[in-house]
């Protein structure tokens, strides 16, 4: 059996002797869409800290293509091929659409700042290639006809897409999507789930999909994982988790059918900021 992209092992994080994650495990493979959910404070953003190298677990392993990254620089994380959008926008509103897609091709730029001010030379084939590059996600994203508009006039859900645009310019090989949905509209969720499973189809990415949107999880995930108060207690196909005890009694209560679980985690779930 072929090794996993990522093997998280037997995590354990912890602040202030509060438990964030508690014995987390799980892997992902090469090109797969795998889902992590759990309520506010399960240990979902603790978990894409510790890929990122914000946060150092006191014990485990993060193995990334068979390597252990726990203690790695989050900017050597990234040009191993780890990128991340976030739950809150991070864009430079000031900015453009181009320039703020040509962020995310940073690591790919060697020239010294000397160079890249004449643009002569290597310096400017350099940016030319990168900027190739950040063209195709416009199209890609369907965003070309505002790539000229600085960021902080376009509408939230063109902004969504422009922080997974700048993402994937960083050339990934897994993705993690921090609640990509959020306060977005049906038509807008749904334009973002077309293009989520258009990365996992046409360009191979694997990804990590953290979301409260049980309709989107279950819809577009391969596995998913649940988390509750930092412990995995469960995983699975979605069908295996909507059908899974102790994922009802975790969060629903016994009383509750197992095929209403979509419907209910959607409600016991509302709220999109993860505390963790």
């Amino acid at each position: 059996m072929a090794s996993a992209l990522l093997d998280f092992r037997d995590v354990h994080l912890s602040f202030a002797g509060v438990k964030a994650l508690d014995g987390v495990s799980f892997h992902v493979d090469e090109g797969e869409l795998f889902a992590i959910i759990g309520p506010n404070g399960a240990g979902k953003t603790s978990i894409f800290n510790c890929l990122n190298g914000v946060y150092e677990p006191q014990s485990g392993e993060i193995l990334w293509e068979g390597s252990d990254i726990i203690g790695r620089k989050p900017y050597h994380i990234a040009e191993d091929g780890i990128s991340r959008t976030f739950q809150n926008i991070e864009l430079f509103g000031a900015m453009t659409v181009l320039q703020n897609l040509m962020l995310g091709r940073h690591h790919k730029m060697t020239s010294s700042w000397a160079a890249a001010s004449v643009w002569m030379g290597r310096a400017r084939r350099e940016e030319l290639e990168n900027r190739e590059r950040v063209e195709e996600i416009i199209d890609f994203l369907e965003i070309e006809q505002y790539r000229q508009f600085p960021v902080a006039l376009l509408p939230y859900g063109v902004q969504k897409r422009i922080e997974l645009g700048r993402a994937l310019a960083m050339e990934p090989k897994l993705l993690l999507l921090d609640e990509p949905v959020a306060g977005m509209n049906l038509e807008e969720t749904e334009d973002m789930a077309r293009f989520i499973l258009d990365i996992q189809e046409e360009l191979g990415i694997a990804m990590i999909l953290v979301e409260h949107d049980m309709g989107l999880v279950m819809d577009i995930a391969q596995r998913v994982m649940v988390l509750d108060f930092g412990r995995n207690i469960s995983t699975g196909t979605p069908a295996f988790i909507q059908n899974d005890p102790e994922v009802i009694r975790a969060y629903l209560g016994e009383e509750f059918e197992s095929e209403e679980l979509i419907e209910a985690e959607t409600q016991a779930l509302k709220p999109v900021t993860d505390t963790q």
